[in-house]
C-alpha cells in the first residue's frame, strides 16, 4: 500500500482500509460508515476516511461534532478533493482544500450521536463526484457536496487511510496539551461498494503524532468494523 499522508502530521489516530477485486480503472463508488458513539458536542474532532483517485491525488470525507442548537445535536459533514484542477458549481463547496489546490464541501444538519452515517462517494456523469451522508435510521440522504476532477483522474483506488484528528492543535498546541484532549469513541465500519466481487475491510487504529502513549488510546475490532477511543472526559482541548 502506498499512501498520500495528507493529514497525518496532525492526526492523533490512523487506520487503513482496503478493497479486493478493484478494476484497473478504479471503483465508481465507495461508502464509509462512521458512528460517533461518544464525544462532547463541541467543535474540534474530525473523523475521516481518505480515498485516492487512480493516477491522481486524494479526497476525503467524514464527520465533525458541533455545538448543539437549542438542545438539538448538530453534526458537520465534509467532502473534499485535493486533485489540482478540481472545480465545483455546488453551493456547498468552494475552491481550495487545506490551503492548497482542490475543492472543499461541507454541510451541517441536526444529527444524532450513537447513530451510523454512511458517507457515500459516488461518480456521476463524466468526472463528477458526489458526496452524500446517509442516515441509517431514517434513510435520509444528506447532500454534502460535489466536484469535478480533471480528465486524468481515474476511479477510486483499492486502499487508503482513515484518521481521527483534533484540528485546533493544527494552529496552536497549549502547554501539556495531550492531557487536555477531550474524550471520543467512534466506530469506523468496514467500507462497501457496489462493485461486484469487492470486499472491503478496515484495520485497527494506531497512534500518530506527539501524544503517543499519553491519551488513553484503545482500539478493537467489533462487528462490522473497528472501534477506537482516546482522550479524557471534562477536557476542552485547551
Amino acid at each position: 500500500m502506498s499512501y498520500n499522508l495528507h493529514r497525518f502530521a496532525t492526526a492523533l489516530l490512523q487506520s487503513s482500509w482496503s478493497a479486493t477485486n478493484v478494476p484497473a480503472t478504479g471503483l465508481t463508488d465507495i461508502t464509509f460508515p462512521i458512528t460517533i458513539i461518544d464525544a462532547d458536542h463541541i467543535s474540534g474532532y474530525y473523523f475521516a476516511q481518505q480515498y485516492a483517485f487512480i493516477d491522481s491525488s486524494i479526497g476525503y470525507t467524514g464527520i465533525q461534532p458541533r455545538p448543539d442548537n437549542n438542545g438539538t445535536a448538530v453534526v458537520h459533514g465534509v467532502f473534499s478533493s485535493f486533485v489540482n484542477g478540481s472545480t465545483t458549481t455546488d453551493s456547498n463547496c468552494h475552491a481550495g482544500a487545506d490551503g492548497g489546490p482542490g475543492v472543499s464541501c461541507s454541510f451541517e444538519w441536526n444529527g444524532a450521536y450513537g447513530r451510523t452515517y454512511n458517507f457515500e462517494v459516488k461518480r456521476g456523469a463524466g468526472q463528477l463526484w458526489v458526496g452524500t451522508a446517509i442516515d441509517t435510521v431514517t434513510k435520509e440522504r444528506i447532500h454534502i457536496g460535489s466536484y469535478t476532477v480533471p480528465a486524468g483522474a481515474g476511479g477510486i483506488a483499492s486502499d487508503q487511510v482513515g484518521f481521527v484528528e483534533w484540528y485546533p492543535w493544527n494552529s496552536f498546541e497549549p502547554p501539556n496539551h495531550c492531557a487536555h484532549l477531550p474524550y471520543q469513541q467512534t466506530v469506523f465500519g468496514n467500507p462497501f461498494t457496489s462493485n461486484a466481487g469487492s470486499v472491503c475491510m478496515q484495520s485497527e487504529f494506531f497512534e500518530t503524532g506527539d501524544c503517543i502513549g499519553q491519551v488513553a488510546f484503545a482500539t478493537e475490532k467489533v462487528a462490522g468494523g473497528v472501534e477506537n477511543n482516546c482522550g479524557f472526559t471534562g477536557q476542552t482541548g485547551s
